[in-house]
């Protein structure tokens, strides 16, 4: 058993934000109030309100086993020397194919990436077809779940695959500059992911049809063209065939814009509402929320990508985890362990300016006190059709809320729709 300062350093790390997810947790099931917000009131009856609290209940409690099950794996695999052995056992592999030590790195990252996702599929399954399924949610079909994990696999054999070989290799070959190089290819993949990822990827998994002629698709051309924005396609996204939640999202870097909407969106909402939603979204790509959001990430993946090329020159900081010689793959892990603290501090942070740039979207729909209302109206249709948690604990909104609050947002378009 490894029993010493770097190792237990990592568990500190891994038990504090277990501590502060399950404090975090607790503190939302507690913060559920049996009033219905006056807001909502005659939206959310309250058998569907009871209903809504259920489902964060019994979220929770999977989450909860969840953490519970990956935090003791993870304390359990460092204690017990996992990360030497899993080098060893990657080194042994790669020699025996001829491969030198990109392709160990490789064969370790990927073997643990396959680990993981092996170990946590009773939990997706559970999710899917238990839990979503109890409360109305889950339409996939066991042929598709598995299609779906194949292609993810796959996907994240070649695309991570391709990402960790150019970070690897800029760390092995690059001396004192390796990490500015490393931020290079992170940021270019990141690039690369936010253009070919709506037109080349998600196809993959959903089937997308132009909106078919009619009220709606007049109502958003004339949106568009009120706003200036042109349109390379309207879209019906078969959300339905895994889920009955609904949602709608604008892609598209530049001035012409992809619109997609589920097809469960459609069946819950008005023409007005559907454009409000979209009015939305457009204000993401107007406001350049997805560039500035780009920008800030990177900013945060260069910082770590210094600190890890500073944790890379410590070759007993990787032995003392079992590992026989140091590497980048070896210390990558470790890192990725170390860091889990400031990770939440910083998604926390990156959460805040998510929220901030919601509020500021959802403004630049409420160009009218009539799109307002629409999209206030929209906001709770969804809510009580996805359940939605209306009085989340402000720690929880903290931690992991990309979103405001749906009651917040409410309140200000409401605000917003009353006559001046």
């Amino acid at each position: 058993m490894l029993v010493n300062g770097p190792t237990l350093l990592v568990l500190a790390a891994l038990v504090l934000c277990y501590l502060v997810t399950g404090l975090a947790r607790r503190l939302n099931v507690r913060c559920l109030s049996e009033s219905i917000p006056p807001e909502f009131e005659g939206v959310f009856d309250p058998g569907q309100y009871r209903r809504s609290q259920e489902y964060l209940r019994a979220g929770a409690r999977l989450e909860q086993l969840r953490e519970s099950f990956d935090t003791l794996l993870a304390c359990g695999f460092v204690l017990a020397g996992g990360i030497g052995w899993a080098d060893a056992l990657a080194r042994g592999l790669a020699g025996s194919l001829g491969l030198g030590e990109l392709g160990t790195g490789l064969i370790f990252l990927g073997g643990l990436g396959l680990a993981q996702a092996v170990l946590s599929l009773p939990f997706d399954i559970y999710s899917t077809f238990r839990l979503e399924a109890r409360f109305g949610f889950n339409r996939t079909t066991p042929g598709l779940f598995i299609a779906d994990r194949l292609k993810g696999l796959a996907l994240g054999a070649v695309l991570g695959g391709a990402l960790c070989s150019g970070v690897i290799w800029a760390y092995m070959r690059m001396g004192s500059v390796a990490w500015l190089v490393a931020w290079g290819v992170v940021a270019g993949f990141s690039a690369l992911m936010l253009w070919l990822g709506p037109a080349w990827l998600l196809p993959l998994f959903n089937r997308f049809t132009p909106l078919e002629p009619g009220e709606l698709r007049e109502a958003i051309e004339a949106y568009a063209a009120g706003h200036s924005i042109g349109l390379d396609g309207i879209f019906v996204m078969d959300g339905s065939r895994r889920s009955a939640k609904a949602n709608a999202f604008v892609t598209g870097l530049g001035r012409r814009k992809r619109i997609s909407l589920y097809d469960t969106l459609l069946d819950r909402l008005s023409n007005e509402q559907v454009v409000a939603v979209l009015a939305h979204e457009v204000g993401h790509s107007v406001r350049r929320h997805i560039l500035k959001g780009f920008a800030v990430a990177m900013l945060k993946t260069g910082l770590l990508l210094a600190v890890l090329q500073a944790m890379l020159a410590s070759a007993p900081l990787q032995q003392a985890f079992g590992a026989a010689q140091p590497s980048v793959h070896v210390g990558l892990t470790v890192f990725a362990l170390a860091y889990q603290p400031l990770a939440l501090l910083l998604a926390a942070s990156a959460n805040a300016l998510s929220r901030r740039f919601e509020f500021e979207a959802d403004a630049f729909a409420a160009d009218t006190p009539e799109r307002a209302g629409a999209l206030s109206g929209a906001l709770k249709a969804l809510s009580v059709a996805n359940l939605a948690n209306l009085t989340p604990h402000p720690l929880t909104v903290w931690l992991h809320y990309s979103h405001p609050p749906v009651l917040e947002r409410v309140r200000r378009l409401e605000g917003a729709s009353r006559p001046r």
